[in-house]
């Protein structure tokens, strides 16, 4: 239980204990994922709390933990109050960032445990990842590659972006995904300039770009992926856009290892774009780390300073956005390693035109 000992070495004067609330931290330290439930670490035990409809899975796949059933009459409260006393607790540092303002209420007024936000310290070591991890990182991206090349067969003149979205997802599953990583972007033509657009009922046309942002859920880990098609035919101006984004997130990917910093990542590609005349068309950052949340840190990103370390997964995915017109992304993910990086992705990224 490797990962369970790095949280036990977080514990010093300010904490003698852990709670784990989020299903990602909790997933991290039992080494196994339940979608509900509560966790508390400390030097003198641990234990993993859940409710009936996953307490034969808990008990099944959760090691290092102490496993125990919450019900009416030991809620959750009651099991954290009595790991509290049996184990000596004071102060348990908590993820703030995921619990809403009524949760953190609810267990400052039941719980006899000063709270303390601990939030960066526990997620910190998700920073960089183990070889296991990598390794589910690499299937899941490979899951979403094949999706990728089995859905430009699907793609018709006619279809809503809707239709188009669902057999993405039909594809994601028939290849093996567990899930989602997260909701697939699935816009087309001048939907495309929406970064963040929202699959609708727009029917695809002759001649529109495709964005399709979208990655295999796999043992709990991310993938992450974004390509950007034709349908039947681009414009000049299309392929001189397109071949910006490519150049731009070559460039960044060129300067990319262990040891630089997020924000010079960032600046290679942004010059590329802005040299193009198309700098204030590109407002997001160049990247994001992944891993089991789509979003984590460290980042490639205009904001992040200090230097990306070895084992950190993150994606490579600049833009140029339109607006009424059309845009490009073109996003990878990659691993950071001392002398360069390994891409995940093995999509062909030159412009693909499909339907001819």
């Amino acid at each position: 239980m490797k990962n369970l000992e790095k949280y036990l070495s977080i514990l010093d004067g300010e904490v003698d204990g852990l709670l784990l609330t989020s299903r990602y931290s909790r997933h991290y330290g039992a080494e196994f994922d339940i979608a509900e439930g509560v966790a508390i670490v400390t030097k003198n035990g641990c234990r993993y709390f859940t409710d009936s409809r996953y307490i034969e899975s808990a008990e099944n796949g959760i090691q290092g933990f102490e496993v125990l059933e919450v019900n009416r009459e030991n809620p959750y409260s009651k099991r954290l109050n009595d790991a509290i006393a049996d184990f000596g607790v004071t102060a348990l540092g908590y993820e703030e960032v995921y619990l809403t303002m009524a949760e953190f209420m609810g267990y400052e007024k039941k719980l006899n445990a000063k709270l303390v936000p601990y939030n960066d310290k526990i997620a910190s070591f998700r920073s960089v990842k183990e070889e296991y991890e990598l390794e589910r990182m690499r299937k899941a991206q490979d899951i979403t590659d094949k999706a990728f090349a089995e859905v430009l067969s699907r793609i018709e003149v006619g279809m809503t972006e809707k239709q188009l979205c669902a057999e993405l997802i039909y594809c994601l599953l028939k290849n093996g995904a567990d899930g989602l990583a997260f909701d697939p972007i699935v816009v087309s033509g001048p939907n495309t300039s929406l970064p963040h657009g929202v699959p609708g009922d727009r029917k695809i046309q002759e001649g529109d770009f495709i964005t399709m942002d979208f990655g295999a859920l796999y043992a709990g880990y991310c993938a992450d992926m974004t390509r950007t098609v034709a349908l039947g035919y681009a414009t000049d101006e299309m392929k001189k856009v397109y071949n910006t984004v490519l150049e731009a997130q070559l460039a960044g990917l060129a300067i990319s290892k262990a040891g630089v910093p997020g924000k010079d990542i960032d600046g290679a590609a942004r010059k590329v774009i802005t040299d193009a005349g198309y700098g204030e068309y590109f407002g997001h950052g160049y990247g994001h780390s992944l891993g089991l949340e789509v979003h984590e840190n460290p980042s490639p990103n205009g904001r992040n300073e200090n230097p990306m370390p070895a084992g950190a997964v993150a994606s490579a995915e600049p833009g140029i956005y339109l607006p009424g017109k059309f845009g490009v992304r073109i996003e990878d993910c990659v691993i950071f390693k001392e002398d360069g990086i390994e891409n995940l992705a093995t999509s062909p990224k030159n412009l693909i035109i499909v339907g001819k």
